[in-house]
C-alpha cells in the first residue's frame, strides 16, 4: 500500500507542522505503508521524506524537471520520477497511490487536494482522502467546505469523502477499517 501525501515545500512558521510531517512519515513507514510525494528535499516535503526513510520506509518522489531550482529534488529516495509538468506529477502520484493525505501546505497542496477530490466526485477513483489536522490547521478549510456544501455547490457525498484525522495512527485505522471511502462517487455529479 502507498499513500500520496500532499504538503508544503516550505516549513511554514509553526514548528509543530514540521513535527507533524515527521510523525506522519515515520508512522506510515513503521506500518509498512509507502509514501508517494512531490519529490523535494526542502520544506515539509523534505521532513516527511527524511522521517520515512529513517524509519526504513519506501518513499517515491515525483517532481517536474522545471521545479528543480525551487524544490530541490531529494537524492536519497527509493525512487525519483522526473516528469514534464504539474499535471503529469499529479497523475503519476494518483496512479501510484492507494490513498491520499494532506499535511499543512500552501497553494500547491490545495491544488493537489482539490484535484484529487474533484476526481473522486467525478467517479475517477474511490480512494480514501484525508486531511491530517496538525492542531487545527485545516479547521478554516473545513468550515469553507461545510459552507459550500450548505450552499449547494459541493455535494454532500463529496464533502463526506474528505475525512479529517489527527495523525498517522488514526489515518492507518481509517485505511484498515475502511479500505475505501465510506460513500461512493456520484456518477451524476457535475462541477
Amino acid at each position: 500500500m502507498r499513500v500520496a501525501v500532499f504538503c508544503g515545500s516550505s516549513m511554514g512558521r509553526e514548528p509543530r507542522h514540521a513535527a507533524a510531517a515527521a510523525d506522519f512519515g515515520r508512522g506510515l513507514a513503521e506500518a509498512g505503508v509507502g509514501i508517494v510525494y512531490g519529490g523535494a528535499s526542502v520544506g515539509l516535503m523534505g521532513v516527511l521524506a527524511d522521517a520515512a526513510l529513517a524509519a526504513g520506509g519506501e518513499v517515491i518522489g515525483v517532481i517536474p524537471g522545471g521545479l528543480f531550482a525551487a524544490e530541490v529534488p531529494h537524492q536519497g529516495l527509493t525512487q525519483l520520477q522526473i516528469v514534464g509538468s504539474m499535471h503529469e506529477r499529479k497523475a503519476a502520484m494518483a496512479g501510484l497511490a492507494d490513498a491520499f493525505a494532506a499535511l499543512p501546505g500552501g497553494l500547491g497542496t490545495l491544488d493537489e487536494l482539490f484535484e484529487i477530490l474533484t476526481w473522486w466526485q467525478l467517479g475517477l477513483h474511490a480512494k480514501p482522502v484525508a486531511l491530517v489536522d496538525a492542531a487545527g490547521f485545516w479547521d478554516p478549510l473545513s468550515a469553507v467546505l461545510d459552507e459550500l456544501t450548505a450552499a449547494g455547490f459541493v455535494p454532500a457525498t463529496a464533502r463526506a469523502a474528505l475525512t479529517t484525522v489527527a495523525d498517522a495512527s488514526e489515518f492507518l485505522r481509517l485505511l484498515g477499517r475502511e479500505g475505501s471511502l465510506p460513500v461512493e462517487p456520484d456518477p451524476e455529479a457535475t462541477l
